[in-house]
């Protein structure tokens, strides 16, 4: 089964009214941490799980992310490191990599999407690959069986929106706000219109992120028509306060997912 058809799959099997998808920095606390944190993610209920490359200049981090990136970093975490994590995830669940376009290039879009199937990766998201520069690496990504996942912002213009919609690949990660990644207090007002912007303008699912922290509005965005739900800052925050990362995270994905249960 193809990366795409995997995640295809975990979007319409999903047991609740949306899949649920938990960010993990991988390497953080370090990379043996950070796996037992995305089996603890899987434990939980989790349909897919977006795995973050720690990165020197995460333009899309909010303060939690960038700073678990910035430990994971240190503690020597690499790209081929995190991809083994991924490795060893991906045997449970679709895995979708989240890097930044540095990491992507230096190797080749070639190169990185057969290292990525290789490690059983199902899917890539490069925030800072705009649309007309993300042919090369989509077809890259094609020919791996890798899917190539778009964002889209509250701000993206129709037009635009319709033709990033047209050539997306596994999902829309749709962002619920404008800035940078991380926990807000009120957003459901917010989720329904954004959700139906970007149903318009494609076919695969769409799964909304950013801001995503509780129960309530994971459950919120469900209801607005979201097919995913991506809860970041949150789980991230609770590993780096636990002295059990792993059963911190699991209990919070469980009560994630029965947010999502019907």
């Amino acid at each position: 089964m193809t990366g795409p058809q995997r995640i295809a799959d975990a979007f319409a099997h999903a047991p609740g009214t949306a899949a649920l998808m938990p960010y993990l920095m991988g390497g953080f606390p370090t990379l043996e941490g950070s796996l037992a944190i995305g089996h603890a993610y899987a434990d939980g209920g989790a349909d897919l799980i977006e795995l973050g490359v720690p990165f020197s200049d995460p333009l899309a981090d909010g303060p939690v992310i960038h700073a678990a990136g910035t430990v994971a970093l240190r503690a020597g975490a690499t790209v081929a490191g995190v991809l083994e994590v991924c490795a060893g995830l991906s045997e449970r669940l679709p895995v979708v990599v989240m890097l930044y376009a540095n990491l992507v290039l230096a190797r080749g879009p070639e190169v990185f999407a057969r290292t990525l199937a290789a490690a059983g990766a199902s899917g890539l998201i490069v925030p800072d690959l705009p649309l007309e520069e993300a042919g090369e690496v989509r077809e890259a990504c094609d020919a791996a069986g890798v899917a190539l996942v778009p964002l889209v912002a509250p701000t993206t213009p129709d037009d635009r929106l319709q033709d990033i919609g047209a050539q997306a690949r596994g999902f829309v990660y749709t962002v619920s706000v404008t800035g940078t990644t991380g926990e807000r207090a009120a957003l459901s007002d917010r989720f329904a219109s954004v959700i139906e912007r970007t149903k318009r303008a494609t076919d695969v699912p769409v799964a909304l992120g950013f801001g995503i922290g509780s129960a309530e509005q994971v459950r919120q965005a469900a209801d607005a028509g979201a097919d995913g739900v991506i809860v970041g800052s949150r789980l991230v925050r609770a590993a780096g306060e636990a002295d059990d990362p792993a059963t911190a995270v699991r209990d919070l994905v469980s009560g994630f997912s029965q947010a999502l249960v019907r």
